[in-house]
């Protein structure tokens, strides 16, 4: 055997599953987000939430002292819009409890 064969086999062997290995490991790091990001998230959604019902309040209000008033957003508390608010209020709902 010589040199050249010696380097195949240890390519076939070792150095390609390494390098399979290495970045599916990588991979599988990248794809999670940590504690402090969902912390961050569900904070950021609260906040948008208290920001909407802030917004449909000041309008409600504007509305009321100018009937010529029309809203910026498309429709006033929409039913889809709060549809899709508990569905990730859900979701979060899950999450935390599935950690715990």
């Amino acid at each position: 055997m010589d040199f050249e064969d010696i380097l195949a086999i240890m390519a076939i062997f070792v150095f390609l599953p390494w390098i399979i290995l290495h970045y599916v490991t990588k991979w599988k790091t990248a794809a999670t987000i940590t504690t402090d990001d969902e912390a961050l998230l569900e904070e950021l959604y609260n906040l948008a939430k208290r920001l909407d019902d802030r917004m449909d309040t000041v309008e409600r209000l504007v509305a009321s002292d100018n009937p010529d008033f029309r809203p910026a957003r498309l429709v006033h508390d929409s039913e889809k819009d709060n549809q899709q608010l508990r569905e990730l209020e859900q979701l979060i709902a899950e999450k935390k409890g599935a950690s715990q």
